[in-house]
């Protein structure tokens, strides 16, 4: 009797554990602190995060039309950066949609859509600085760069001769602050972050590069999922097949200029 009951009750617990996973919501996970892509905020925006928070950007607005598209709710969870793909695989969260490039070292874990943005790689630097006038990475030799850790913001940093490789930070903030207070020369971007970083910092100004004088790097973002999750890397993309590329610019404009000041 002892051991039917055990398996009875394996069984229900089996049943329960493979409902739960067919739900009806779309559970994303993003930093919510990485403007324009994602941004946390009290303004009553984008989706709810906790009982005071909203996290909206970028990012959110192309997980919602995801999400309306497979008639799913969705769930934003706020998780920081090195911690995403360890939440795609323990089951926490469905995807990432959080302006993450592709690479060989993530492609072992995750699974990736086509790029739902492209952008270019540039440089934010102080107002007052000679280096605004800066037109090649050469000039940034000798200088003290900054980029985001785990990112390929840190990684293109080795293309500047002779550069002071700064120790990575975790967030986008931090980076800020330390250019701001002039720990740091510059901080690596893409173009869409920087626009929203010197909107919200009159202070700061964007270096950007004719071809062949800037940056060698990839600078389009993928929605990722769990490795082998064919099924639903299908229906994320098929669902974002059917955002025109002129529709996604405009949300990335729109993104730009809501973002909060204090991003």
């Amino acid at each position: 009797m002892i051991k039917k009951i055990f398996i009875l009750t394996l069984l229900l617990s089996l049943c329960a554990c493979k409902s739960s996973n067919n739900t009806n919501k779309l559970v994303v996970g993003m930093e919510c602190n990485y403007a324009p892509f994602n941004w946390t905020s009290v303004e009553n925006s984008g989706v709810k995060i906790s009982d005071v928070d909203y996290c909206d950007g970028y990012d959110v607005k192309i997980a919602s039309k995801i999400a309306s598209d497979l008639n799913k709710e969705l769930v934003v969870k706020k998780i920081a950066w090195e911690g995403l793909i360890s939440s795609i695989n323990t089951g926490e969260i469905d995807v990432i949609i959080a302006g993450m490039t592709k690479t060989e070292e993530r492609s072992q874990a995750l699974d990736f859509t086509t790029p739902y943005y492209e952008s270019e790689m540039v440089l934010i630097v102080k107002n007052d600085s000679p280096l605004k006038n800066a037109t090649t990475l050469q000039d940034f030799s000798n200088k003290k760069v900054l980029g985001q850790i785990n990112t390929i913001y840190d990684e293109v940093i080795d293309q500047i001769p002779n550069v002071n490789h700064i120790t990575p930070l975790p967030s986008y903030p931090f980076m800020v602050a330390a250019l701001l207070s002039s720990e740091v020369d510059a901080i690596v971007a893409e173009l869409p972050v920087a626009l929203g970083v010197v909107e919200a910092n009159k202070d700061l100004a964007i270096v950007s590069f004719k071809a062949g004088n800037g940056f060698v790097a990839d600078t389009t973002v993928s929605i990722a999922v769990k490795k082998g999750n064919q099924e639903l890397l299908n229906s994320i993309q098929t669902s974002l097949d059917k955002i025109t590329k002129e529709e996604r610019n405009q949300l990335m404009v729109e993104s730009v200029k809501t973002q909060p000041t204090n991003n």
